[in-house]
């Protein structure tokens, strides 16, 4: 599971230049025993669907905390020693190993008042939430009065963070949805003003709670088993956002009647096509931060292994894979 260099680690712009250091890529290295990483479902559906190519093994991992060791000549706003946080871009090495070249735009400096494991649990899921949020469902910041949010898969990873944004940046009114009493506590916890349980009909749950139908549904798992009952209470022109792989094809035509829009999140999307914005990422995730060192939002990790090896990504991949998940899964030392 370890990755080394066949060379010694390069200093500060040296080897960094030519073709990973035009426009498109200013990279600055991290390397070294402290590593912390997150496993996400991302890391589940890279290995099963993907074949690495002959004599390129493939390293997953999206989600991570380290410290700066090099820097590219290109690189703004960082320094050797920094400590940082990001997730990646999953057409890239991923963070399962304890050197990596990582986009400078969409990394940002950790959480100070966060321990390596606690900070290594937000970067992925912060940055869908807060895309899903704010660039997808178009609520703005400290908007949405009156207002509702229902969140379905609110205990997982993304819904973890999600309804803590939409509590601490919104004036919305969150509903999120859990089926077991520890991942309704959890929810609770993190600042839904009402859960109800995805197992059952969801209309009668929400009547019962004073929210008989919403103007935002965020959709985080299974969105295929619950199409219909989102279509069902979502209000007149609302609007629907999902970041799962549905197994089954949405029946787009039962948004019509409602004029009902629909909105994809995928968080990589920005830093593949190296899209003008692409540093909003690194944005975002130092204002995550802020807020975090304020108090106003904390760490989703539920879980933790040690150390980083096979056998221990494999259990995390198991627990993953299981859909029982509360917040995320940390591992952490070499």
């Amino acid at each position: 599971m370890r990755w080394r260099s066949a060379t010694p680690i390069p200093a500060s712009g040296a080897g960094c230049s030519g073709r990973l250091m035009m426009s498109l890529w200013a990279n600055f290295y991290i390397f070294g025993g402290w590593a912390k990483m997150a496993v996400n479902p991302v890391d589940t559906k890279v290995r099963r669907s993907r074949t690495p190519q002959p004599g390129r093994p493939e390293v997953l991992g999206w989600d991570a905390v380290g410290v700066v060791e090099a820097l590219g000549p290109a690189v703004e706003g960082f320094a050797v020693g920094d400590r940082v946080y990001y997730a990646g871009v999953i057409n890239r090495p991923g963070s399962n190993a304890e050197l990596q070249l990582v986009d400078h735009r969409i990394a940002a400096r950790a959480p100070r008042s966060l321990s390596d494991a606690e900070a290594a649990a937000l970067p992925l899921t912060a940055i869908t939430a807060w895309e899903l949020l704010f660039d997808r469902l178009g609520v703005a910041e400290d908007g949405g009065d009156g207002g509702s949010l229902l969140v379905i898969g609110a205990a997982g990873g993304v819904g973890s963070i999600l309804v803590q944004l939409a509590r601490q940046l919104t004036r919305l009114r969150i509903i999120g949805t859990a089926s077991r009493p520890e991942t309704r506590a959890w929810v609770e916890a993190l600042g839904a003003h009402a859960v109800v349980d995805h197992s059952q009909p969801l209309r009668a749950q929400l009547v019962a709670v004073g929210v008989p139908e919403v103007g935002y549904v965020a959709s985080l798992t299974h969105t295929d088993e619950h199409w219909a009952a989102i279509v069902d209470v979502a209000a007149p022109q609302g609007r629907i956002g999902l970041i799962d792989d549905p197994a089954s094809p949405l029946d787009v035509t039962l948004l019509k009647r409602k004029a009902l829009s629909l909105h994809w999140e995928m968080m990589f999307t920005r830093p593949v096509f190296g899209t003008a914005d692409v540093a909003e990422q690194g944005r975002l995730l130092a204002r995550v931060a802020t807020l975090v060192d304020e108090g106003r939002l904390r760490s989703t990790v539920g879980e933790q292994l040690s150390p980083i090896n096979a056998a221990n990504l494999r259990r995390a991949h198991e627990r993953v894979e299981s859909g029982r998940m509360r917040g995320k899964l940390v591992l952490s030392g070499f």
